[in-house]
């Protein structure tokens, strides 16, 4: 019999709970600041629908559930939707992050952790991660202590385990692998239109993992919902496939077909997009050499059309010092790389930017914590001629 890995009874779809639902702002209020973790008042979320969402996603089987200290608001909404009214806690896993950008020393990290507990207001969390490790932070990461420091906190019964998540190259996560053979897990990128890019390197990454004999917890399996769209290229193609499946589910399913995995992130939004994906999982279908092919067909296709890769994650804004909402403006360039009016480009929701892409510094702050790795700066500068007329 196969040895167990760490995870391997947890169901695969997890909740990840960084683009909760939001309650509509009254009429002529300002549109709220995006980001978590940053600046700007927080967020509003629609507590009704996320607790609704809650109870389906359990009521089905599902039991793992991701935050960060940097996900301005989720640590407090996840403990009102969920450790409030489920105080059974071992029915459920919990998962938050350490974000070594917010800490400069061993202080720092007590206390973030320390804040971290008091917003849960949990004994313990199952899960513990040095959040989106790549280039520099790898170093601070060892600088600070923080492997030891996430070690003694398992130590002391106040994390169940520990590990990282991982924004970074292979030889990256392979040099702290073999440097930290002790983390017990990590958390990628991954999904179909990622597996064999040049820039996320999906593939090679969760080898990396498979080859350290680590299991994984996946992030963006979706990329950030463009993998859901389901007025995209290839969604007639999965139509034509399966009538009754979803883009997302193509999605999920390609995700889901990898060994090794603790459990598939999905930033479920709206309870109609929990409902699909709790649909998909319960009801799993293995991938069939055809369904690949279309897969990759899929992946092929969209390559096809120009972009800017953002997810949407909004690591950038928090740390711009003009406070420029990032991950709108690209939204709205890559509307102009698809339609490529001029005259149209951004329109109405331009208009509520507060900053605007004129005030970007090029500073560079903003590429450093890019998952993505986007020259946001270049980005923001071939936008600016279109719309700050």
């Amino acid at each position: 019999m196969a040895e167990k890995y760490l995870g391997e009874s947890i169901p695969k779809l997890g909740f990840g709970f960084m683009r909760l639902p939001r309650q509509a702002p009254p009429p002529g209020a300002a549109p709220a600041p995006g980001g978590f973790g940053g600046f700007g008042a927080p967020p509003s979320f629609d507590d009704e629908q996320i607790n609704k969402m809650v109870d389906h996603f359990l009521a089905n089987g599902f039991t793992y559930f991701d935050t960060a200290f940097v996900y301005g608001g989720s640590e407090e909404a996840l403990s009102r939707s969920l450790i409030k009214r489920y105080p059974d806690r071992e029915k459920y896993q919990i998962a938050s992050k350490l974000n070594l950008g917010m800490v400069n020393d061993r202080k720092g990290m007590e206390d973030q952790f320390n804040t971290t507990m008091q917003r849960l207001e949990t004994p313990y969390l199952d899960f513990y991660l040095i959040h989106g490790l790549s280039g520099q932070s790898i170093q601070k990461a060892d600088d600070l202590g923080a492997w030891d420091y996430v070690k003694e906190l398992k130590e002391a019964g106040k994390v169940k385990h520990y590990g990282l998540s991982f924004h970074g190259t292979p030889e990256e996560l392979d040099g702290i692998f073999t440097k930290h053979p002790d983390a017990e897990f990590v958390q990628i990128q991954l999904n179909y239109l990622d597996w064999d890019s040049e820039d996320v390197q999906s593939r090679k990454v969760y080898e990396v993992a498979r080859k350290h004999n680590k299991p994984v917890t996946v992030m963006e399996p979706l990329k950030g919902g463009k993998l859901a769209s389901e007025t995209f290229a290839p969604a007639d193609d999965f139509k034509a496939a399966d009538p009754n499946a979803s883009s997302a589910s193509w999605g999920l399913r390609f995700v889901a077909d990898k060994e090794g995995l603790i459990t598939i992130l999905s930033g479920m939004s709206t309870y109609e997009q929990l409902v699909d994906n709790v649909k998909t999982f319960k009801g799993l279908k293995p991938l069939t050499d055809e369904d690949r092919a279309l897969i990759q067909k899929a992946a092929d296709t969209i390559k096809l059309f120009p972009g800017i890769p953002c997810t949407g994650c909004n690591y950038c804004s928090p740390n711009c010092p003009q406070k420029i909402n990032i991950p709108a403006l690209i939204n709205i360039y890559n509307e102009y790389l698809v339609y490529r009016d001029p005259d149209n480009v951004g329109g109405f929701m331009y208009n509520f930017q507060q900053a605007k892409a004129k005030d970007c510094v090029a500073c560079g702050t903003c590429t450093e914590h890019c998952p993505q790795h986007i020259d946001i700066p270049d980005v923001l500068a071939k936008l600016s001629p279109l719309v700050d007329k």
